[in-house]
């Protein structure tokens, strides 16, 4: 079985990758690989067409191959809350939270996680047209096997953007080489309110494998909590999750950066979070009525969310 990621070094979706890596669907009895597949919404194709059994991605992304959650279930929450970075060039010289600086610059974020941003933007009171503000593809970030916050980092440096909105690897490399400031971080506070739900990071399947192939489904959702679990109980093994997959100076850096994500790593779906969700979805046209959280959320698993 496969589990499609959109952006595999980083810390976005790192449980689903940690419970691979370090065998925790092995333990309950699946065979799982994680599999690099961009941008997220070909993820989502790549599952309705049974080219693999498992997203983890953002769960807004789902809609993309899923009209009206019709087909799809989401099994359990990879971590709480909106995960992206809005990073600029540090020359800019940016505040925190100001985001009336961002008239007139260029942002590269990936297709379906800029969705995040626009909306941010609109909440803030801005216009993306009277203000000039452009969001855009990273150059270089193309095809299906682009690790994105990699690639943005080095178009920050290479200033061909004036920022971008990506994960916590490319924060991390771009601030440490001090090309970048964090000027919004949704997790920790920053932003319009009701932007932390926007959207989640989810374990997904098919509606079809929840009904055919119930035990399967259960077990993954047991493994998705061991791995958070074994990471909030050693953060260290993060780095030996990453050791095959990253090269060595993200393998060196993704230790210190899970363990800023652990006091969000829970697998549970809240119903609000799902109305939230469906709401962003529907200001981005998405999705058209509000589909019960019951019809999105595979529910019968949700006794294993907290770790037993």
């Amino acid at each position: 079985m496969k589990v499609a990621i959109p952006d595999m070094i980083s810390n976005s979706y790192f449980p689903a990758l940690a419970a691979a890596e370090l065998g925790c669907f092995r333990r309950e009895g699946i065979e799982v690989e994680a599999e690099l597949i961009f941008p997220v919404d070909r993820c989502y194709q790549a599952l309705r067409d049974g080219k693999v059994e498992f997203v983890a991605g953002a769960a807004h992304g789902a809609l993309a191959a899923f009209p009206e959650w019709q087909g799809v279930k989401l099994l359990g929450a990879l971590a709480q809350g909106m995960y992206w970075f809005l990073v600029m060039r540090a020359d800019l010289g940016i505040a925190r939270g100001d985001l009336a600086a961002l008239r007139g610059r260029r942002i590269g974020a990936a297709p379906w996680v800029e969705m995040g941003l626009r909306r941010l933007i609109a909440a803030a009171g801005l216009d993306l047209r009277r203000d000039d503000i452009k969001i855009g593809p990273v150059p270089g970030a193309v095809g299906t096997t682009v690790n994105f916050g990699l690639t943005a980092a080095q178009a920050l440096e290479n200033r061909e953007i004036d920022g971008f909105w990506a994960n916590g690897m490319g924060t991390e490399i771009a601030v440490s080489r001090g090309v970048g400031t964090i000027v919004l971080d949704v997790r920790r506070g920053d932003g319009p309110k009701g932007c932390f739900d926007y959207t989640i990071g989810v374990l997904a399947t098919t509606e079809r494998l929840v009904e055919e192939q119930p035990d399967t489904a259960a077990a993954a959702v047991r493994a998705l909590v061991a791995a958070q679990t074994m990471l909030k109980a050693d953060v260290s093994r993060a780095a030996e999750a990453a050791a095959k997959r990253f090269p060595p100076r993200e393998t060196g850096l993704i230790a210190g950066i899970v363990e800023r994500d652990l006091p969000y790593y829970d697998a549970t779906i809240r119903p609000q979070s799902i109305s939230a969700i469906n709401d962003f979805a529907r200001w981005l046209s998405l999705l058209d009525d509000e589909v019960p959280y019951e019809r999105i959320v595979a529910t019968q698993f949700s006794n294993l969310w907290q770790r037993q």
